[in-house]
Order: structure tokens, then C-alpha cells, then sequence
């Protein structure tokens, strides 16, 4: 973290909380007690109305008239904003993320209780690609080039060099989207695909005209709508992601669905995975394919 977004983390700080010790800071922001002290020195020199308190429980507070009016946005609003940034922590933990909740929760001195929670699971292949995701942030930053080696769906290896421009994440997976110098286009790359992945030197960033011609991940890909017949059991899962009006009763233990979905091994595995909660009913060309799909995998236990 740069010296002036530090400086400002602190002042965000300490207007939520009253007092916060030079440990505390230290430790937040992983440097030691006497930098701490020279950015207090700063925020004096800057007219910043920061004074210390001393005995057991001191530290650094600031004037009570320099709090601003935090009118701007209600209770309400700061608790959205925390549980927006609660979910996203839970996908990818790093200081810049705890720093900006300590300053949203700065701008109110309400206790902040959300009535919403988001849970993750801590899967053990998180902390590897928080790893790679703080990598690659550096990279889109300073502008450099990556190279690594990519895996395809089939296996097939191949070695690109590529200019780094955005993360994202869609459903349960990250990706990057940069300018491949093999393809001398742009591509989208699956993180969990990526392999020894390294810096190799600068590029300077494209114009934004040419950054138009991006091709986002979620290009358009052919659907076929596809109708199912679900058990009960697993009415819930189709519900949350295709919405009510997708699922119809037919008895009291089966429902049906009307849903649209690619025909890839993605479609394939998402199916598989309800086992036999579910059966597809038509396109009778999806179905061929599908159970193409469950011999290969059967195929492998003979």
C-alpha cells in the first residue's frame, strides 16, 4: 500500500473508532510502530487534527469537531455496501479489502449488524489462486506482461504471452482477460487452467479504441432449451438459479423444467451432478449427446 492511501486508511479509521493504538495500525497495515509515527507526524503537518492519548489504553483519536457529516449515506445504505464487500472478502481475503470495510464502516457511528450474511466455503485451492489473483492484480497495475503456460479443456498445453487488463468472476470461478500476443487478439483465461505463470517485462496498455473490440467471456454462446423432470429434492437448486417461473409441479414428488443450456461437457457435468434427481425429456439430439457423455465416464470403470 502507497504512503498517501495509508494516510487516508487512518483518517477513515479514526473517524469510526475513538482511540486506535500505534500496535493496531502497525499490524494493520503490516509496517512498524515508528512509520506509524511519522504518518501522524504527516497528518499534523497536513492540519489534520490528530493528537495522542496516553496510559494503558491510549493511542491516536481525532478532534471530534473534525468529523464530518456522514448524512450522505444512511445506516441502511453502509450495511449494503458491507455486505457487498463481506461477500466479496469471502471469495478473496487481502488487506485493500479489509482496509475499505474499516473505511466504510468509518462513515457511520452506528453498531453495523447486518440482516444479510454471505457464507463461503474455505475450499484448501482458495489461498493459492487468492495468491495468483494478488499476482495478477500487480500485474494490471504495473503493466506487465505474463507469461504462463494454459491447459484447454481437452489437455492440450499451450504457452502464451499476455497483457493483463481485468479480473473477474463469474458464478464460482476467476478469470483474466488480456491481450494474447500468440493469438494477437484478446482472450479470456480460466485461473485454475493457468500453470507457472511469470512476469516478462512491460507492454503499454492499448488505446481504448482498440480495447472496444474486447471479447468478453460471456460471448454468445448457442443455447437449446432443454426440458427436465426433477425430483423434489432438488426443486430449490433450479429454483435459485432459473427462478420459479422455470419449474412446474407435475405430482407431489416431480417437477418440471424448462431451461436453456449449452451443449458442452459444462452442461453435461451440471446435469450429472444431480444424478438420478433429474431426467431430460427433450431435445432428443441433447439427450444422445448427454448419455454419450455418462458412457464415456462410465467407461472408465470397465
Amino acid at each position: 500500500m502507497k504512503k498517501i492511501e495509508r494516510l487516508i486508511s487512518i483518517v477513515m479509521i479514526l473517524l469510526q473508532k475513538e482511540v486506535v493504538s500505534a500496535s493496531e495500525f502497525s499490524r494493520l497495515f503490516h509496517v512498524t510502530k515508528r512509520t506509524i509515527q511519522r504518518d501522524m507526524e504527516t497528518l499534523s503537518y497536513a492540519n489534520i487534527p490528530i493528537y495522542a492519548k496516553y496510559g494503558t489504553e491510549g493511542g491516536y483519536a481525532l478532534m471530534e469537531e473534525y468529523k464530518f457529516d456522514k448524512r450522505l449515506l444512511n445506516h441502511k445504505d453502509i450495511e449494503n455496501i458491507l455486505v457487498a464487500l463481506g461477500g466479496f472478502e469471502g471469495l478473496i481475503t487481502n488487506q485493500d479489502i479489509q482496509t475499505t470495510i474499516q473505511k466504510i464502516k468509518g462513515m457511520t457511528s452506528a453498531d453495523i449488524s447486518p440482516m444479510l450474511d454471505l457464507t463461503f466455503y474455505d475450499w484448501p485451492g482458495r489461498s493459492q489462486i487468492n495468491e495468483e489473483i494478488l499476482f495478477i492484480r500487480q500485474a494490471i497495475e504495473n503493466n506487465w506482461l505474463l507469461k504462463f503456460e494454459y491447459v484447454d479443456q481437452i489437455g492440450n498445453k499451450t504457452y502464451r504471452i499476455v497483457e493483463p487488463y481485468k479480473l473477474h468472476f463469474r458464478e464460482v470461478y476467476w478469470y483474466l482477460f488480456g491481450y494474447c500476443l500468440e493469438r494477437r487478439d484478446y482472450r479470456t483465461f480460466k485461473l485454475t487452467r493457468i500453470l507457472n505463470i511469470q512476469k516478462d517485462g512491460y507492454f503499454v496498455p492499448r488505446t481504448d479504441q482498440e480495447f472496444k473490440h474486447e471479447k468478453q467471456h460471456n460471448e454468445q454462446i448457442k443455447l437449446v432449451k432443454v426440458q427436465l423432470s426433477i425430483d423434489v429434492a432438488v426443486r430449490d437448486q433450479f429454483i435459485e438459479r432459473y427462478g420459479k417461473t422455470a419449474v412446474i409441479k407435475e405430482t407431489a414428488s416431480s417437477y418440471l423444467a424448462t431451461i436453456e443450456l449449452p451443449e458442452n461437457q459444462y452442461a453435461y457435468q451440471f446435469l450429472a451432478g444431480f444424478g438420478n434427481k433429474v431426467k431430460i425429456i427433450r431435445p432428443k439430439g441433447f439427450i444422445v449427446k448427454y448419455v454419450k457423455f455418462l458412457e464415456g465416464a462410465v467407461e472408465l470403470y470397465k
